[in-house]
């Protein structure tokens, strides 16, 4: 076959993704590249193609085959680097990126692609300073304005709002720079033009997800989730949305996860219902309606909705929650196996399991959360003074913080973005004496087990991902929860209310113990007391929880911990 026809077929295939026939494209694609194995553009063209078409691991494929036959053509690494960032391993990108800086650091679009991984790898910093390189070479790239406001508002700058208008001024209609425009306002204070935003979002894009989801947050903030009602005032703006789209099977998904955020299982039952029958042959809200109504304890109706999910869209995880919930912990602990065998770091699954197997004596829960050295609670090396400084930035944060929908705060604030990405200097002291402890507590943990959710990452690179602080005021605690996306969860005690003067327990960090809402009566396996300037470490796959207290305030910085293979 000549290249003449090679091109040809790629025009064909290049037709046919525009027709939406995504197969025929890949086949025509596959035609041209028979004909054509050693063509690097080709494969740039195939690879591109299947991006859009949503099959990552496809255009993974083809864009490292172009690389590996022209290295050193920019375009190719940045294409790679980007389906690399989309499958989640943003710091294979980095590295790849980082390692052709010489070949691509004049091009903006360089700059903005390697920004978009640091950030997905966790890196703020460096993600603000590449931003700041893709501008100084094109100070009007659209990807670029966009990119660095949004770190901005991650980063807690305080010129976020500002640089949310000028790419604004770049992209006016784009709803994703209004959202994060809104955002950076709220987080200057401005809550009523936050408010606007959000609503008029809501209003003018009843699809999108984002949108609805902020404008409750904002609203359960404003006191509107207080009241009882039917379906929870502070997320009654889904209705409209539902209304205009009665099909959108993920709007009425958001719908249902925005209530049950704020422990309305009943509403979150109810539009799960509704939706099932708007679409009664759709699998994914049979699902729906079956999580929620397990979540209500409506266990005679869960039973029959989730008889009613057809095998391929079955979830053993949620039939795995719900048989824990019906006191079938055989059953239960068979779902939750067959779970981890499709996903074996699903934490979700994990911890589950950790009740199943506690409720039935198996001595496998020992070896999962009970090894030495799995739980500890050590101390943070810090100066008074800088010791100090830290409760200061930390108590103004808060000021300005809200409660967020679907966490585990109840009775508190909770700050925004990534804590340890913020510019403050006493946070990034906080980090690195964080950082060390981290250490001690690895150097602490039995040997390397491959099998062991935790212990198989003995002796990987460990970093902090996502990181917070919770204020809490007089009865404020934390709901049973879980972090599913870390190895390593944790509690830094900043500051706390006078517990001495309260009940036995009160204030305290509960470990093992099964959510209330599950209706197992299974205790926690341990229980740690508060010490200021102490961290709490342990297994991502402990349930975890906090007693209320009575008088006070209680401060606390808490982060996740990813293992990454060295």
């Amino acid at each position: 076959m000549s290249a003449a026809q090679a091109a040809s077929l790629r025009e064909a295939a290049l037709e046919a993704e525009k027709a939406g026939q995504a197969g025929e494209a890949a086949r025509l694609f596959d035609a041209a590249l028979a004909a054509a194995p050693g063509d690097a553009r080709l494969l740039n063209s195939a690879g591109g193609c299947a991006l859009r078409c949503g099959d990552a691991q496809r255009a993974e494929t083809l864009y490292r085959r172009a690389h590996d036959l022209a290295p050193g053509d920019v375009e190719f690494v940045i294409n790679l680097a980007i389906v690399l960032t989309r499958l989640e391993r943003a710091h294979e990108a980095v590295s790849l990126l980082r390692a052709r800086e010489a070949e691509g650091g004049g091009q903006a679009r360089y700059w903005s692609t390697r920004a978009a991984s640091e950030r997905d790898a966790g890196d703020l910093s460096a993600a603000a300073a590449s931003y700041e390189r893709c501008l100084a070479l094109d100070p009007a790239h659209s990807r670029g304005l966009h990119g660095r406001a949004r770190v901005a508002l991650e980063r807690g700058e305080r010129d976020a709002p500002a640089r949310y208008e000028a790419a604004l001024r770049a992209l006016p209609g784009d709803g994703s720079l209004w959202l994060g425009r809104a955002m950076a306002l709220e987080a200057a204070g401005q809550y009523e033009e936050a408010r606007r935003i959000a609503a008029a979002l809501s209003v003018q894009m009843p699809a999108w997800l984002d949108a609805h989801r902020y404008l409750a947050e904002l609203r359960l903030n404003a006191g509107e989730g207080e009241q009882p009602g039917a379906r929870g005032a502070f997320a009654d703006h889904y209705g409209p949305a539902t209304h205009a789209l009665p099909e959108n099977v993920e709007l009425a998904q958001a719908w249902c996860s925005a209530l049950a955020g704020a422990d309305r299982y009943e509403e979150a039952a109810q539009v799960a219902r509704e939706a099932l029958e708007r679409r009664p042959g759709e699998a994914s809200l049979a699902l729906c309606a079956a999580i929620y109504a397990s979540a209500n304890g409506d266990l005679d109706d869960a039973d029959t909705l989730f008889a009613q999910v057809p095998a391929g869209a079955r979830s053993p995880l949620e039939e795995g929650r719900h048989r824990l919930r019906r006191g079938d912990f055989q059953r239960a602990e068979a779902l939750l196996e067959a779970a981890l065998a499709r996903d074996p770091g699903s934490v979700p699954a994990w911890a589950l399991r950790s009740l199943a197997w506690r409720k039935l004596g198996d001595e496998r829960e020992a070896w999962l959360h009970g090894q030495e050295g799995l739980v500890r609670r050590l101390p943070l090396s810090l100066s008074d003074a800088r010791w100090g400084e830290i409760v200061a930035t930390l108590d103004a944060l808060h000021d300005e913080s809200i409660h967020p929908v679907g966490q585990s705060v109840r009775g508190g604030s909770q700050t925004r973005g990534a804590l340890f990405a913020r510019t403050e200097p006493p946070l990034r002291d906080l980090h690195e004496a964080i950082m060390a402890v981290i250490e001690q507590y690895r150097e602490g943990l039995p040997p390397r087990d491959g099998d062991h959710p935790l212990l198989r990452h003995r002796e990987d690179s460990l970093a902090i991902t996502g990181s917070w602080s919770v204020r809490l005021g007089p009865g404020g605690r934390h709901t049973v929860h879980i972090h599913p996306r870390g190895v390593l969860s944790s509690a830094l005690y900043v500051s706390l209310p006078p517990l001495a003067e309260d009940a036995t327990g009160a204030g305290c960090l509960e470990l093992g113990g099964a959510p209330p809402e599950m209706g197992i009566d299974l205790a926690p396996s341990t229980v740690i007391t508060p010490c200021e300037r102490h961290l709490a470490l342990f297994p991502s796959t402990l349930f975890h929880g906090t007693r209320p207290f009575a008088s006070g305030q209680r401060m606390t910085v808490a982060f996740d911990v990813t293992a990454h293979t060295r």
